[in-house]
């Protein structure tokens, strides 16, 4: 999704001047063109993460528009102090950018991996996090961003669009329609859902999460669970802050009497590195396993 970041924040940029771009070394292949076409609007701050959210939040002070870059867990956790005392407090109109949620660097290690960035910011005041489901989905959820007045992030991860027609800004996004179950899903995992649907010949309402937090469920997601009583939660990232947890409190306040499997992220069992689908089937992130889940809803379901 960086690419598509890169063309969408050239254009954002280019149109109004208010924006600096602070990036934290990082963003090589990706950000020439944006740095050329703003001049020094475009700031190399370096390895200094803590000292690129000082920053931008005078930048912000100032009533100009920063965008802090850097992979996921740099700009998110080795600032964290800063984020929350000097943004969030103070809701100042910062936008973080973070590339690589999840197990997205993969061999890379657990040092630049973010499975945990969006339950951290989740829990500070006046922070919204934004979730394309892919690559195509930057420039709607980019703009939902940059419409919100405070601390922001965009966690950009990756996956080609394929088979979906894109449609307008929601906080949650209907990708199937379907009557035997839903499934709801958070960051790029639209094609392990699709084939484990197909390999058991099952119809899903498939929603993906687009923003966090959520304070209420749309009346679409509502009505599906109504429908069919079956929730399947499949997200990259740490289910205990994620959004097995912020939907089971949503299900509680709606009064919704249903069944529920969760699949997650949970950590590092072998403490070895890899690939993104290492570290997923680590965690049993894949289709055996979420056909198991299904199948385990539709036997509980007629018990």
């Amino acid at each position: 999704m960086r690419k598509e970041f890169s063309n969408w924040v050239e254009e954002y940029a280019v149109k109004n001047e208010k924006v600096i771009f602070l990036t934290g070394d990082l963003g090589f292949n990706a950000f020439e063109k944006l740095q050329h076409l703003i001049g020094n609007r475009f700031v190399n701050v370096g390895v200094c993460e803590q000292n690129m959210i000082n920053i931008a939040s005078g930048l912000a002070h100032q009533g100009l528009l920063p965008m802090c870059y850097s992979i996921a867990p740099f700009v998110v956790f080795r600032a964290m102090d800063q984020i929350r005392i000097n943004l969030c407090l103070h809701n100042m109109n910062v936008k973080l950018i973070g590339n690589g949620g999840g197990f997205g660097y993969g061999i890379m290690g657990p040092t630049h991996h973010a499975i945990e960035d969006l339950g951290v910011l989740n829990s500070l005041q006046n922070m919204k996090c934004y979730i394309p489901y892919c690559n195509e989905d930057v420039t709607n959820v980019a703009d939902a961003m940059m419409k919100h007045i405070g601390p922001s992030y965009l966690r950009l991860t990756y996956l080609n669009h394929k088979n979906y027609r894109l449609q307008a800004y929601q906080s949650i996004t209907r990708l199937q329609l379907g009557r035997d179950l839903t499934i709801v899903i958070m960051g790029g995992l639209i094609p392990l859902v699709d084939e484990a649907l197909s390999a058991l010949n099952i119809s899903a309402d498939v929603f993906h999460i687009n923003e966090l937090p959520l304070m209420e469920l749309p009346k679409a997601v509502v009505d599906s669970l109504k429908k069919t009583q079956k929730l399947v939660i499949i997200e990259d990232h740490v289910s205990s802050s994620g959004v097995q947890n912020t939907f089971s409190r949503l299900i509680l306040e709606n009064n919704l009497h249903l069944k529920i499997k969760c699949i997650g992220l949970h950590g590092y069992f072998s403490h070895k590195t890899g690939s993104v689908d290492f570290h997923r089937n680590e965690n049993k992130i894949n289709i055996s396993n979420l056909k198991e889940k299904i199948i385990e809803l539709n036997y509980e379901q007629t018990k």
